[in-house]
């Protein structure tokens, strides 16, 4: 004959329930669902005793019946411009450790910098019933997003702002971060400073472009056309147009590079040079502090991006009524020798 169970236990391949954790604990259906959804008001001994009957019985929460009974999905769809971007690491990680705070499964994915495939897939989330999605734009224009938050779907952006439809957004001081570093260049007695940015369509670019020429206006220095340059900062179209500002009879002296990716491309090029040349990034990477010299930046904090963007959204999520805001974290200037040498008079 066979062996006599314990009551509690599950038959053989039923899953067990929240039923047969409370008839193993000893203890109500209600005190095992405080524990199961970590509620206040259970005693550490008797939360104790469920934790033991849950881990015995192979007990999992059964989100599916969870979200039939409350709407929600406990999911979150976060997508970035390019999962290999050293900065969107930080902040991919910050974004997924307040989720997880909330009870929250992460879902990402890159739009490659390109709109329609950002739309894409913003949307394929949006049908997969996440319940929040933050968005880090590729396109300037976001109203097929109306529906989805009409809908419930929370949504903040970051980096840049959505286009067409107000919503949430946390920034970095894109425009007085290149202001201060350009003004940095300045002061180390540069007079001729070029300016390597991404895309003109792309919000970042702009504001740092516009930090670039304030600071260049407010020390009265005139800006020529050819020490501008916005574009695709694949390395090919950088490396041109580093070398294009470094060649003829007044060549630049000092450079302000858009960001991280600018920046390496950059210091590939000077470094073949036989003159200094002055160098500021906007972004901090890896290894900056160990060239010689080592790379002056203005740092962002990606990772504070993401922390303020999902506090942002789970604050939304819980009902609290907020008007759309815009939030604006500092950027931090870190001077390592490349900002601060002299123009070259040789």
């Amino acid at each position: 004959m066979p062996q006599n169970r314990q009551p509690s236990e599950p038959r053989y391949g039923n899953r067990p329930t929240m039923k047969d954790v409370a008839a193993r604990a000893g203890v109500g259906l209600k005190t095992v669902s405080r524990v199961v959804n970590g509620e206040p008001g259970v005693t550490p001994d008797t939360e104790r005793r469920v934790q033991d009957a849950i881990e015995a019985l192979g007990f999992r929460r059964n989100d599916s019946a969870r979200v039939l009974r409350k709407g929600r999905t406990a999911t979150v769809g976060l997508v970035l411009e390019d999962l290999a971007d050293p900065f969107y690491g930080p902040l991919n990680r910050a974004v997924e450790e307040v989720a997880r705070t909330h009870g929250a499964l992460l879902i990402n994915g890159s739009s490659a910098e390109d709109p329609d495939r950002e739309r894409e897939l913003a949307l394929a989330l949006c049908a997969r019933r996440v319940d929040g999605l933050i968005v880090i734009p590729a396109g300037d224009d976001h109203r097929y997003l109306e529906p989805e938050i009409r809908a419930g779907v929370a949504t903040v952006f970051v980096d840049r702002p959505a286009g067409g439809i107000e919503a949430d957004v946390v920034l970095s001081d894109s425009f007085g971060g290149a202001r201060d570093g350009v003004a940095h260049l300045i002061a180390a007695g540069h007079r001729r400073i070029g300016f390597i940015g991404d895309h003109p369509r792309i919000h970042t670019a702009t504001e740092r472009l516009r930090g670039y020429r304030e600071a260049m206006a407010l020390a009265g220095l005139p800006v020529a056309g050819s020490w501008v340059s916005l574009g695709a900062t694949a390395p090919e179209r950088v490396a041109a147009a580093a070398r294009a500002m470094l060649a003829g009879p007044e060549p630049i002296t000092a450079v302000f590079a858009g960001n991280n990716r600018v920046t390496v491309t950059v210091v590939r090029v000077l470094a073949a040079l036989p003159r200094p040349v002055a160098l500021v990034g906007f972004d901090d990477f890896e290894l900056a502090d160990l060239l010689r010299p080592g790379v002056t930046v203005i740092a962002q904090d990606p990772a504070a991006l993401g922390r303020v963007a999902t506090d942002r959204l789970f604050q939304r999520l819980s009902g609290t009524a907020l008007p759309p805001t815009r939030i604006v974290l500092p950027t931090r200037l870190i001077p390592r020798g490349s900002g601060e040498l002299p123009p070259h008079t040789g």
